[in-house]
Parts: C-alpha cells; structure tokens; sequence
C-alpha cells in the first residue's frame, strides 16, 4: 500500500478560479512529475489505444476541432492541441450536459523535467453552480483524476493496467480513496471552503467513489 499511497503524496492539488464560456468557475488542479520523457507522456494522453489503457476506451476525431466520446460517457471537442506541451478539450458527462455548453473543460500542460522527467499540469474548470459541487465539492471530479493519474503513473511504468472497478473496491483502494478525498477538503479549505461544508464534502465523496461493502 504504501507505493500508492507514495503516488497519492507525489501530487500537488489546488482550487482556484476561471473563465469558461458558460461563465465563472471553480478549478480541480494537480501537479506532479513521471519519470518518462514529455513525448511519451504526450502519446499516452493523446494516442487513443494508449488513451484507452489508463484512462477509458475512446472514440472520435482526436485533432483539433474534432470531438471524442469515453466509455464512461464523458465527451467533448478537441479545443487547443499543441503537441507535445498542451491539450485542452471541453468535457461534458451525460446527453442533458449538451444542453450546458462551454460548463466544463480540463487542459493538460507538460514540461520537461531536469532529469529527464515531465512535469504534469491537469486543470479542470467547472462552472460555479453545476451540481455536483454543493454535494461533493472539488473531489466530485479531484478524486475521479487522482485514480486515473495512479493508473497513469502504472501504465507508464512498465505498461501496468488499473482495474477502476475493482481497484476503488479493495483495501488498498479505499484507503487510497479516503485519503484523496481529505486532500481534495484541505484544497478546498486553503481556496476559502467553508469548514463544515468541506467536512460533509469529504465524507460524501470517500462515500461515493468507495461505498462500504454491504454486509452479507
């Protein structure tokens, strides 16, 4: 346990604010380095069969202006692609979302390391008042990217897969999950957060994304 929890620790997270066209909203950052050159992190986040093994199977037109569609249901357009340092995109859950455009967008920044490493930059921008964020605050989605980052981190490595089903489900995963959860509440807490609102905020979100086993 202690490797993932070590892969938890190594990000650096964040909440602050932006601009998207739907108006204000809040930010989901995080910031850590892969032992891995900027080009082959850059492929892992852009070429859709590597795409498919950490994140979720992807289809679509992944060049500028074109749009994809995850497994998961997540989708968007391609709005900015600057090989190999920056990615931005429009990120949409759900056919009711398409009714909300310009509401959600993540953008991935890399830069090369001193030794060889790339530093990575996630930024997710959410309006102010979508609703998931009364219930769950910044973990809604910081948790979400912390999971696909430990699975990032893995498939990196030595090209590694991370059951999300199963992973959430384990000893390990809970913990894992426990502790993102608290970190994304001291983020949340540092931009402004109201205390007893990122308390129940924390407890929601380990609750959502690692329910407790039922009892048989």
């Amino acid at each position: 346990m202690k490797d993932v929890l070590d892969e938890l620790a190594a990000a650096r997270r964040a909440m602050g604010t932006a601009a998207l066209p739907a108006g204000d909203a809040y930010t989901m950052e995080l910031r850590r380095r892969y032992d891995a050159p900027v080009e082959d992190v850059w492929n892992a986040i852009t070429d859709p069969e590597r795409l498919g093994r950490w994140l979720k199977p992807v289809t679509g037109d992944l060049r500028l202006g074109g749009s994809f569609q995850l497994d998961g249901g997540e989708h968007g357009e391609v709005l900015r692609c600057d090989p190999p340092r920056l990615l931005r995109v429009s990120w949409l859950f759900g056919p009711e979302a398409d009714e909300w455009p310009g509401t959600s967008e993540v953008e991935v920044r890399l830069s090369p390391g001193l030794a060889g490493d790339t530093v990575f930059e996630l930024v997710h921008a959410a309006a102010v008042g979508e609703p998931m964020f009364p219930t769950y605050g910044p973990g809604a989605g910081g948790v979400g990217w912390d999971l696909h980052l430990l699975a990032l981190t893995r498939f990196l490595a030595d090209g590694g897969i991370l059951d999300h089903d199963e992973f959430p489900a384990s000893p390990e995963g809970r913990e894992f999950v426990r502790r993102s959860a608290a970190a994304w509440g001291e983020a949340h807490l540092a931009a402004g957060g109201d205390p007893d609102h990122v308390a129940a905020a924390v407890e929601a979100t380990a609750a959502f994304y690692a329910p407790e086993p039922k009892a048989r």
